[in-house]
C-alpha cells in the first residue's frame, strides 16, 4: 500500500455529520465545469510531484445491464476519442500518458460508464469513487501538490488507504484464476480437435466479452489476437436448434444470449424477461445460439483462464 494518501472531494469537511457523511449543499454530479477541471488539475499536480508520466489501466470495465449512475449513460462509455470502438488497448495494465489518465478519471466523475484503476505500481494510484470522492495515493508526501489543490477549492483529507484499494477485494469472491499456460492451451487444442470445445469467450472488459468460433486451424490465429490479461471462457458449440433455445429461456430473471449470424460473426446481449420477446426476434434468423446463466453458479464454461504477460507471469488480478 502506498504510504500518502488523500482522499479529495468537493465537499467541505465542516459539512459532514458525526457520522462523518456529507450534510452539505454541493450536488454528487460532476458539473461538467471549473470544478471538473479543478479535480483533473489536481490529480495532474499529484502526478507530476510523484513523478510518474503515464499510469497503468487495472480492472477496467464498463456499464453493464444493470447501471446505478446519477448521469444518463453516454454512447461509448465515454471512452470515445480515447479507444476504438471495439475497445483496443482499453484492458487491464495497459500503460497510458498520464493525459488520457486525466480523461479516464473525467469520464469516471461524469458516470459515462467506464470504470478502472489507474496506478503505478508502488509509486502512485487515482481511484474514483461515488458522488465526485477521488482517492489518490503517492509514494511521496506531495506538500505541493496538496497546496494546489486547497488552492483549487477542493478538500484533501488524510487516510489510511484508498477503500478501492485491490487489497481490499474479496479474497473468497466467486470465481477462479488458472494462467493461460501451455498446459492450457494443449488442453484447448485437444478439446477443440474432438469437438468438445467450440467458442472462446473473451472477457477483457468487465461486462463486455468477443465471441470466437474455434477449429484446429484457426486456434492460433485467435490466440495471438486477444487482449493482453483477458479473462478466457471454453465453451462447447452453439445449438443450430433456435426453437430449441428460445424454450430455453426462463420464465424470469438475467441471461445472456449469444448469437451466430449468417456471417459466422458471434455476439452476446444481456437481458431479463421484459426484453425476452425482443431477444427472440433477433436470433430467428440466426446460424446457431445458445442461452447462458448471469449468475456465478449457475454459469459453468468447460474450462476457464486468465492470459499471463509475455514473460508468462499472470499479473492480472481478477478472476473468472
Amino acid at each position: 500500500m502506498l504510504a500518502h494518501v488523500h482522499r479529495i472531494t468537493k465537499y467541505d469537511p465542516a459539512d459532514r455529520d458525526e457520522h462523518g457523511h456529507y450534510i452539505g449543499a454541493e450536488d454528487p454530479v460532476s458539473d461538467h465545469g471549473p470544478v471538473e477541471a479543478a479535480y483533473l488539475q489536481a490529480v495532474a499536480a499529484f502526478a507530476e510531484e510523484t513523478g510518474v508520466d503515464h499510469l497503468a489501466i487495472r480492472e477496467p470495465q464498463v456499464a453493464g445491464f444493470a447501471d446505478f449512475s446519477l448521469e444518463p449513460a453516454v454512447e461509448g462509455h465515454g471512452l470515445t476519442g480515447l479507444f476504438p470502438p471495439d475497445l483496443t488497448g482499453f484492458h487491464d495494465g495497459a500503460q497510458v500518458p498520464v493525459a488520457i489518465g486525466l480523461e479516464l478519471v473525467r469520464a469516471m466523475l461524469r458516470d459515462n460508464g467506464a470504470w478502472c484503476r489507474l496506478e503505478v505500481e508502488d509509486a502512485f494510484a487515482v481511484h474514483v469513487g461515488w458522488d465526485q470522492y477521488v482517492y489518490v495515493g503517492s509514494r511521496k508526501a506531495c506538500e505541493a501538490a496538496l497546496a494546489r489543490t486547497r488552492a483549487l477549492g477542493l478538500f484533501p483529507e488524510r487516510l489510511a488507504v484508498s477503500p478501492y484499494d485491490a487489497a481490499f477485494d474479496e479474497p473468497d469472491e466467486p470465481g477462479e484464476q488458472h494462467p493461460a499456460d501451455d498446459a492450457f492451451w494443449a488442453r484447448l487444442r485437444r478439446c477443440v480437435t474432438t469437438g468438445e470445445a467450440a467458442i472462446l469467450e473473451e472477457c477483457h472488459v468487465g461486462n463486455a466479452s468477443r465471441w470466437h468460433r474455434l477449429t484446429h486451424d484457426t486456434l492460433d490465429t485467435v490466440r495471438a489476437r486477444l487482449a493482453p490479461r483477458a479473462r478466457l471462457a471454453v465453451w462447447p458449440d452453439l445449438s443450430t436448434d433456435i426453437e430449441a433455445v428460445l424454450n430455453a429461456l426462463p420464465d424470469e430473471g438475467l441471461i445472456e444470449l449469444v448469437r451466430e449470424d449468417k456471417n459466422g460473426q458471434i455476439t452476446s446481449a444481456t437481458a431479463d424477461e421484459t426484453r425476452f420477446s425482443e431477444l427472440a426476434a433477433q436470433i430467428a434468423d440466426a446460424r446457431a445460439a445458445t442461452v447462458l446463466p448471469m449468475g456465478v453458479a449457475e454459469r459453468r464454461p468447460l474450462f476457464t483462464a486468465v492470459l499471463t504477460d509475455s514473460d508468462g507471469v499472470l499479473r492480472a488480478r481478477w478472476k473468472y
